[in-house]
């Protein structure tokens, strides 16, 4: 009787790591694209420490369940979005 071998499964973050090192990731989605990564050079990226309080974890914590991605990339996205809406905003201010 043969037993089925199950492979395991790449977190987001593992996939985030195979898609920085170049690797064709694209089995991991459905009908998914490979984009070439922004830097392959780490020297742009600068890592901080940011304190947060366990409610703003909380809630952190259950976007990214939610959308079933890193803690990491929730903060990312939203801290991306928060500062684009800004400049926009300040843009509209200044054409006025």
């Amino acid at each position: 009787m043969k037993t089925q071998t199950s492979k395991k499964i790449p977190t987001a973050d593992e996939i985030a790591d195979m898609a920085d090192r170049g690797e064709n990731v694209t089995k991991y989605f459905q009908k998914g694209k490979m984009m070439p990564p922004l830097s392959r050079d780490r020297e742009d990226v600068q890592r901080v420490n940011v304190d947060f309080t366990y409610d703003m974890l909380g809630d952190l914590d259950a976007e990214a369940r939610r959308l079933n991605i890193s803690r990491q990339a929730v903060i990312k996205t939203m801290l991306a979005d928060a500062l684009d809406r800004r400049l926009r905003l300040r843009n509209k201010k200044q054409a006025s």
